[in-house]
């Protein structure tokens, strides 16, 4: 078990699951209602980028004034969209080693299991409902706690913390992601980073990063052993 308690802070999209693009064509289809243009977001990777930083992007990128009224409009068009684009999806699943980690974690006495992505709430609920997965995390730092991820990192892991009933510095942060961005926001908030090539990134790119572990997926041994030891 955990020497100290541990706060695990799992990324979604191309981390915990594959999800066949079905956030993307919400968000375009958004676009294309609201503002009649199909090509938003086609100008920058989304991989790793909050909901919130996602719209402002895509907003800059055709010419929009940003404020945070659109944005909220964008994001709730995009949230009633979400769940049919998903049910169209036709490859979505939980990427391999997934449900072991998670079961193997949820047996363990100092250790929470919690969400770090850039998925709004309501969008991480719609994304994780589907395979099952949603009641396995009691808590997270979401998309709509903050636009930069290091930011919603940093309340992912007092959340954590307090559930364990001690201070964040008290506590090892593990973050598991597929993304440099990933990488670089769990180094700002002095985590150890997990990186998992089954998103779009490769292994050699993911390790160029500095993670502490990186690996093609969780279904190998030292995924489980890096997650859980102490």
């Amino acid at each position: 078990m955990p020497a100290t308690a541990t706060v695990l802070l799992w990324d979604i999209d191309g981390t915990l699951l594959a999800s066949g693009g079905a956030g993307r064509r919400a968000m375009t289809a958004a676009f294309a209602e609201l503002w009649g243009r199909n090509d938003a977001c086609d100008s920058f990777a989304l991989g790793g980028m909050t909901d919130r930083l996602i719209v402002r992007t895509a907003l800059q990128a055709i010419g929009v004034t940003v404020t945070a009224a659109r944005m909220d409009q964008v994001l709730d068009r995009y949230l009633e969209l979400l769940p049919g684009s998903i049910a169209r999806a036709t490859d979505y699943h939980v990427h391999r080693g997934v449900v072991a980690a998670l079961d193997d974690a949820a047996r363990l006495p100092r250790c929470v299991i919690g969400l770090g992505t850039g998925n709004v709430r309501q969008g991480a609920q719609a994304k994780l409902a589907p395979v099952g997965l949603h009641d396995r995390f009691a808590f997270g730092g979401f998309g709509c706690d903050a636009e930069d991820r290091t930011e919603l990192l940093a309340v992912g892991a007092r959340r954590g913390a307090a559930l364990l009933g001690r201070a964040v510095q008290d506590c090892r942060i593990v973050v598991i992601g597929d993304t440099p961005r990933d990488v670089t926001a769990g180094h700002a908030i002095g985590a150890d980073v997990l990186a998992v090539a089954t998103g779009l990134v490769s292994l050699d790119k993911l390790q160029a990063c500095g993670p502490k572990w990186a690996f093609a997926d969780l279904e190998q041994a030292g995924p489980l052993g890096a997650l859980l030891a102490g």
